[in-house]
């Protein structure tokens, strides 16, 4: 395996830094702009090499002893941004996303020397984190993912997770090949289910086809989670915001920038549980009309439930393409949450032919949003408002949000 000495430059979309080798770009994970480091090359195909850092030989300013101590070269690959001082690892994702913006969006965002991502609530970068999916060795015990592996670190100190998250796991042991969701809701409570591995019925039988199974292990199925004095009751393995204080940040802001009024229309896609439907629906009350739309059938389900009380809420159980097309009408904010790959352009091509006026599109990859943001302003938007979180604190990941008007 070939190993180098190179200068890392700046950071890159996905967690590493850019550095040069005779004249190729080389990818090196674990490294901070401007250190000179040793590094070994993982993958040496095609015009991009990939390495990761064995040795730093001239430090930043900005390395810190790991604030997770299994993550980094031949740990888990958890936080990837462990040894980064926070307000550092602030700025790096700032200057990614301004980055990205530019090179893929066409969009100034800001300065990458200013562009910073801010903290989500307190701002403490352990122990945020309220639910977690993992998987399960050979003999039956629960770990994280190595780097683009399938093999598993069992020790469970994350620097992600709280201890009451995690109290007692590294010593159960589970179904061989299962996954183990384990979440904290909002009264505190752990519940902790094991899902999968599939398995197959008899030949020939009505049971033949491959099945999976579900055990709760401790709590309920179902967890309680509440933001804006409304509560959901969503299933451990179901989708919710990781960091504790997101749901109720992101339902705030899409309140506060929806410009909406009592009798207006507004669109939630990629609307999930509904959370930024319930705040949707408050504003613009019992004569007005939100439209919430999801693939998920459980989420829906969650909506459902949750909204009851709010009639003017319609809940859609289809993809965000064709729900558009099933619409007539335009309604007066449109809000988008899409998964990482972005909404891209056929939903976006489809929603600016409605001629809505306000979007509020949120993002958590920053390739795929600045996308995203790219699309709508050749449809002719402007950015009214554009803000960057930190809620995936000791990871490269950050949450977007932006507010485009035309």
């Amino acid at each position: 395996m070939t190993e180098l000495t190179l200068t890392a430059g700046p950071a890159a979309n996905g967690g590493s830094c850019v550095a040069r080798h005779d004249g190729r770009v080389v990818f090196v994970r674990y490294a901070l702009p401007g250190e000179t480091v040793r590094v070994k090359v993982l993958d040496e195909r095609g015009s991009y090499w990939h390495a990761e850092v064995v040795e730093v030989l001239e430090p930043s300013g900005d390395r810190v002893d790991p604030l997770c101590p299994i993550a980094g070269v031949d740990g888990a690959g958890c936080c990837d941004l462990a040894f980064a001082e926070p307000e550092a690892a602030r700025r790096l994702k700032g200057s990614v996303v301004a980055n990205q913006l530019a090179r893929l969006g066409g969009f100034t965002w800001r300065d990458e020397q200013t562009a910073v991502a801010e903290p989500v609530g307190a701002g403490e970068v352990r122990g945020w984190r309220t639910r977690v999916r993992l998987d399960t060795t050979a003999d039956g015990r629960a770990g994280f993912h190595r780097y683009h592996s399938a093999d598993l670190v069992t020790d469970l100190d994350c620097g992600q997770l709280p201890a009451e998250l995690t109290d007692g796991l590294a010593e159960m042991r589970w179904t061989p090949g299962a996954h183990v969701h384990v979440v904290l809701d909002s009264d505190g409570r752990r519940h902790i289910v094991q899902s999968g591995p599939k398995v197959t019925g008899r030949k020939g039988s009505r049971a033949g086809g491959p099945k999976s199974t579900t055990r709760v292990i401790e709590g309920d199925y179902e967890a309680v989670q509440r933001v804006g004095g409304r509560q959901w009751m969503l299933p451990a393995t179901a989708f919710w915001q990781a960091h504790r204080d997101a749901a109720a940040l992101y339902s705030g802001l899409v309140a506060d920038w929806s410009g909406l009024q009592p009798g207006m229309t507004a669109w939630d896609l990629y609307g999930g549980a509904g959370v930024f439907a319930a705040a949707l629906a408050e504003l613009v009350g019992p004569d007005g009309r939100v439209l919430t739309v999801d693939t998920s059938r459980g989420a829906s389900r969650a909506a459902r439930s949750a909204l009851a009380d709010l009639p003017w809420v319609s809940v859609v159980t289809e993809s965000v393409r064709r729900a558009l097309s099933a619409e007539s009408g335009r309604p007066d904010v449109a809000v988008l949450d899409p998964p990482r790959t972005g909404a891209g352009r056929e939903v976006i091509d489809a929603l600016a032919a409605t001629e809505v006026p306000r979007v509020i599109h949120i993002g958590c990859e920053a390739a795929s949003f600045a996308r995203d943001i790219g699309l709508y302003l050749r449809h002719g938007y402007a950015v009214e408002e554009l803000r960057v979180f930190d809620s995936f604190p000791l990871t490269h990941h950050v949450e977007c949000i932006a507010v485009l008007t035309r």
